[in-house]
């Protein structure tokens, strides 16, 4: 069974940045009905059992092809959120350090290039969508967008997500309006890099 990620925080301690509604809205409805829609579908598919990052990066294994949408969609629900809440802390911001902050430096010449790069590329994603910081077994890293619920994994280049914006309109809509620019912004005022620099070790440690 696929399971949500715990938050560690009540849903009052993102404020000011995210407010409480926002949040137990989004973790307790959204990313519920991900989780349990993900669930349905995997095991009617029978691939409860796999890893969500295998299952992600193989969805051609999954021959019905309702199913096989329905895992897309929830699974990439599932995941994107499980990262996004597990990367958030209230206690959250500044910059990384060590090897991360290092790589960024490499990559996009300073921290502020790439949180300027980052968040253009999530406030122009049209509609729904997730802006993303991903790494690959080699440490490189690479910035993108996705439409709806997919991902890096499903591209299949051997890109793992380490960071995700989401810019679904049910993450901010009801404290910034249509402001999208102004809740990218504040996001990063939440960011645990403890965490982010975590997954970027653990990104190149897969084979």
């Amino acid at each position: 069974m696929f399971t949500q990620v715990k938050l560690n925080y009540n849903y009052n301690a993102y404020e000011p940045y995210v407010d409480a509604l926002t949040m137990e809205t989004h973790y307790s409805k959204h990313h519920a009905a991900y989780t349990k829609n993900l669930n349905d579908a995997a095991v009617k598919a029978g691939v409860g059992d796999m890893p969500i990052e295998d299952l992600l990066s193989s969805l051609d294994k999954v021959k019905d092809d309702a199913l096989r949408k329905a895992i897309r969609n929830n699974g990439g629900g599932f995941y994107n959120h499980n990262l996004y809440f597990s990367t958030m802390s209230p206690n959250g911001g500044g910059e990384p350090v060590g090897k991360l902050f290092e790589a960024i430096k490499k990559h996009f010449g300073s921290f502020e290039e790439f949180k300027d790069s980052l968040s253009q590329l999530s406030i122009s994603q049209f509609g729904s969508g997730w802006g993303w910081l991903s790494a690959n077994a080699a440490g490189e890293l690479s910035l993108s967008s996705t439409a709806n619920q997919d991902n890096p994994l499903m591209d299949g280049k051997g890109f793992v997500p380490i960071l995700g914006v989401d810019v679904w309109e049910h993450a901010y809509y009801l404290k910034y309006k249509n402001l999208r620019a102004d809740y990218v912004k504040t996001f990063f005022n939440l960011v645990d890099w403890n965490v982010v620099s975590a997954n970027y070790e653990k990104a190149q440690n897969k084979k």
